[in-house]
């Protein structure tokens, strides 16, 4: 097992506060939106060598990539204090012929003009560490042409009579597509602004899409991007809980904190919300016809202190395990040969199949590999585990937890019973 030395990216939409909080460091006021853990190259992790790996001076650091290849996933903390762009993640396909078009035209990686970092998917997943909010995919055209008619706006009116024309996943298109090419006034914006104030100050909503309207209006007051959020699902995740989002997807998140994971990619393709460049012929190209596929993820357990969030994709699956003191040999985190677990609560230590030990601290993180083998923590708190599943992995799920369940009921029905094998009685 290698301790990691991660990658911050100081996005203005970032927590001044909240990330180092969670990791134990002063904040400096700076905004500190996400922390990397992974062989991104735009954002790679380390690993410490001897000494600084068991916690104790430094000895150096060579990237994770040496040790680990590149991990087919990214890890994140993400703490958003405002929305983050309106935005969309490509498909493979249209990843990798955007990159290689880019690539082509000699865009370098680094130009604020590239949209396509590298030729892969990026499907993702959040866990909610705190209550998150986000937008995520169309809302229905029946609910969009109730929450633009409650408006009653010359834009929004003119909007809901496109969309009555032409309902459905291609209508909502044309509206998004509409307005992203037309210049729209920022007095007609203003006014939507407006209006959605006097409703929400009334108590009237639609599902609180006036309320997310204002909300975002108070930092971004004439993106089109207000207008754009009326379209759109909110989604309230509480801690504990996980969304999965596929690629084509609209979404915005708006504030809050989670473990975000996904496919090792940085390619976004955003149209409003944000300071940096935008590309919305490139989004609505590459927009999901399933229309939201949102999907709340169902954790499956592992043993009796893990909770597997595994989405319907290949590069990764999340384990959460709490760990405790009534289980004295350590909880055994799912089998998995490359992994990244980093500590979420509380104080635990890592014990590897060999008997190495790391201690983990809220914020801090390892990556451990195939010869590390079975890992167990050990210690009162939570860590989390990105890694790609295996088939074997679900087998060992499916095997393990019958027979952990029939020896504890076993012992409950033997501690039971007094020495004639009667049932003890209260």
């Amino acid at each position: 097992m290698f301790r990691l030395d991660n990658t911050s990216q100081n996005y203005d939409w970032g927590s001044a506060a909240d990330i180092p909080r969670f990791i134990g460091t002063q904040p400096d006021g700076t905004p500190l939106a996400e922390i990397w853990m992974g062989t991104h190259p735009l954002g790679p992790s380390a690993v410490l060598l001897g000494a600084a790996s068991e916690g104790a001076g430094s000895e150096g650091a060579v990237p994770l990539s040496d040790v680990a290849g590149d991990l087919p996933f990214l890890f994140k903390i993400l703490a958003a204090d405002r929305p983050l762009s309106l935005q969309v993640h490509p498909s493979s396909a249209m990843a990798r012929a955007g990159f290689d078009l880019e690539e082509a035209a000699g865009v370098p990686l680094e130009s604020a003009g590239r949209t396509y970092k590298d030729p892969h998917h990026k499907p993702e997943m959040a866990y909610a560490l705190t209550t998150f909010d986000s937008l995520v995919g169309f809302r229905p055209t029946a609910e969009i042409l109730r929450v633009l008619h409650g408006i009653e706006s010359p834009l929004t009116q003119s909007l809901a009579e496109d969309l009555r024309a032409n309902p459905g996943f291609d209508g909502i298109v044309r509206l998004v597509e509409r307005l992203l090419t037309e210049d729209v006034p920022d007095s007609d914006i203003r006014e939507v602004v407006s209006r959605c104030h006097d409703l929400v100050e009334q108590g009237i909503d639609i599902k609180r899409a006036y309320l997310t309207a204002t909300e975002i209006a108070d930092h971004f007051p004439t993106d089109i991007g207000v207008v754009i959020s009326l379209t759109l699902n909110r989604l309230t995740l509480q801690p504990g809980e996980a969304a999965f989002l596929g690629t084509g997807i609209i979404h915005a998140h708006l504030r809050g904190m989670c473990l975000e994971i996904m496919a090792s990619s940085d390619n976004v393709l955003r149209a409003g919300l944000t300071s940096k460049p935008l590309n919305p012929e490139g989004l609505v190209k590459c927009l999901d016809k399933g229309m939201s596929r949102l999907a709340r993820v169902t954790p499956e357990p592992f043993g009796f202190s893990t909770d597997v969030f595994s989405p319907d994709v290949e590069e990764f699956a999340l384990a959460v395990s709490q760990c405790s003191r009534a289980e004295p040999g350590g909880t055994l985190l799912p089998p998995a040969p490359r992994r990244i677990v980093v500590c979420t609560g509380g104080e635990v230590e890592l014990v590897n199949a060999s008997g190495q030990r790391l201690t983990l601290t809220r914020g801090q993180s390892v990556y451990a590999g195939p010869d590390d083998g079975d890992l167990h923590a050990v210690g009162m708190g939570e860590v989390a585990q990105a890694y790609t599943p295996t088939s074997d992995t679900v087998v060992g799920e499916l095997i393990d937890l019958i027979p952990a369940f029939r020896e504890r009921h076993l012992r409950r029905g033997r501690s039971d019973r007094g020495p004639s094998g009667r049932r003890r009685h209260p």
